[in-house]
């Protein structure tokens, strides 16, 4: 066992306090409390962190790691075609072995921002057998795209599947996620089911994005709609419903799926999302992405009010500039006033627990919970130390990812 001591403790299962204390044993939290308390049941010395708050440790849920080289090559665009044709073409100019170093490159500022677990979508299969175990937790979902060619859906291709058999050497584990509507055909998005459901994976996609998209799907018409047509994706499934309906009331959707931006909902959609059946599923925004872009004003408070679990991501640096979730708290905090730091911090702990399903093993400093936990260092003793978490602007240089303390 290992005890530690800090200034504050803020455990996301109970009340902030005062002169705080945790015990972990193995890659788990035994207690958490107050000192007085916990270093009483736990006799021995102990480790003081001094005056910080020591939170759980972040959890980003949703990134693109591989694209962590393209840090500044994109401009913002109002024309989202235009974004997809641009970094189309800067992918292809990048070879396997400089996405496993963007992958690394991405895993060290994640971690330098306090970020102990991460959804990251892997968009080149071919470099996950190559994959070292990374230091933090992570979940990479493969992403899957069959406007041309088919691979997934390929018979000889289809035993790609099994590679996901093998439980990964890591904390963490495999996921799958068909692209977006646009990109991955109904038939995919069951291919994608199936293998969530037989191999016991999350499963996650883009929806709703932009306006281009529910223009072409809603509408049949406009700027993604004539930049598809032309590469020969089949355009049948469009002029008809919303892309959340499209999905939805086809039965492409399984029940704990974490749905990624979800900008553009119109109030048929919130009406489906209201439903109980619905309460299952995650929806993740992406504050800083979202405004590079000129996305529409996510539809916070319509999706809180319905009981949907909400979380924080940061996208990739080809949309962003930086990896940190505090000031993706922070942007989301300034465009949104009726959120609370409470409320911000749980969308980075709490609520992406949730939609990975491991609400009662991660995301708290808790006993039983999975040993994953920062310190940042106390600035100006905040009387509410919640917006005193959502104000730190410096790299956390303490924290441990299961069980272990990360240099």
């Amino acid at each position: 066992m290992i005890r530690y001591r800090c200034r504050r403790l803020v455990s996301m299962n109970s009340a902030p306090v005062e002169d705080g204390a945790f015990v972990v044993a193995g890659n788990r939290f035994i207690d958490a409390g107050p000192a007085k308390e916990v270093l009483s049941r736990h006799a021995g010395e102990y480790e003081d962190l001094g005056d910080v708050i020591v939170l759980p440790g972040l959890i980003n849920a949703h990134c693109h790691l591989d694209y962590s080289s393209l840090r500044g090559s994109m401009l913002p665009s109002r024309n989202f075609p235009q974004w997809i044709s641009r970094i189309n073409a800067l992918k292809r100019s990048l070879t396997d072995d400089d996405y496993l170093a963007a992958m690394e490159v991405g895993l060290n500022e994640l971690r330098s921002f306090g970020v102990t677990s991460v959804f990251n979508i892997v968009a080149t299969p071919q470099i996950l057998p190559r994959l070292p175990a990374p230091r933090i937790r992570t979940w990479h979902f493969l992403e899957l795209i069959d406007i041309r060619p088919r691979p997934w859906l390929d018979e000889p291709a289809f035993g790609s599947w099994l590679f996901f058999e093998s439980a990964p050497d890591w904390s963490g584990g495999f996921g799958v996620s068909p692209h977006a509507p646009y990109t991955a055909s109904a038939e995919l998005y069951l291919a994608a089911i199936r293998a969530s459901r037989d191999f016991n994976m999350p499963f996650t996609t883009h929806l709703a994005e932009s306006s281009t998209e529910y223009e072409m799907f809603a509408c049949g018409k406009g700027e993604l709609f004539d930049f598809l047509s032309k590469m020969g994706r089949r355009m049948s499934d469009c002029g008809r419903l919303s892309p959340f309906r499209l999905l939805a009331l086809s039965g492409l959707l399984p029940p704990n799926a974490i749905l990624v931006h979800m900008n553009e909902l119109d109030d048929a959609d919130l009406a489906i999302l209201g439903r109980k059946e619905w309460r299952s599923v995650s929806i993740v925004h992406c504050p800083k992405s979202s405004r590079f872009l000129h996305h529409r004003s996510f539809p916070f408070e319509a999706l809180r009010d319905r009981g949907l679990c909400l979380c924080l991501g940061t996208d990739s640096l080809a949309s962003n500039d930086s990896l940190n979730l505090f000031a993706e708290m922070r942007m989301a905090a300034r465009s949104y006033a009726f959120l609370s730091p409470k409320e911000l911090l749980q969308m980075v702990t709490v609520n992406p627990a949730r939609a990975i399903g491991l609400d009662r093993w991660l995301g708290r400093i808790a006993p039983g919970y999975l040993a994953d936990a920062i310190a940042i260092p106390i600035k100006d003793g905040r009387h509410d130390v919640y917006e005193e978490v959502l104000n730190y602007r410096d790299a956390v240089l303490w924290m441990m990812a299961d069980g272990k303390l990360l240099a």
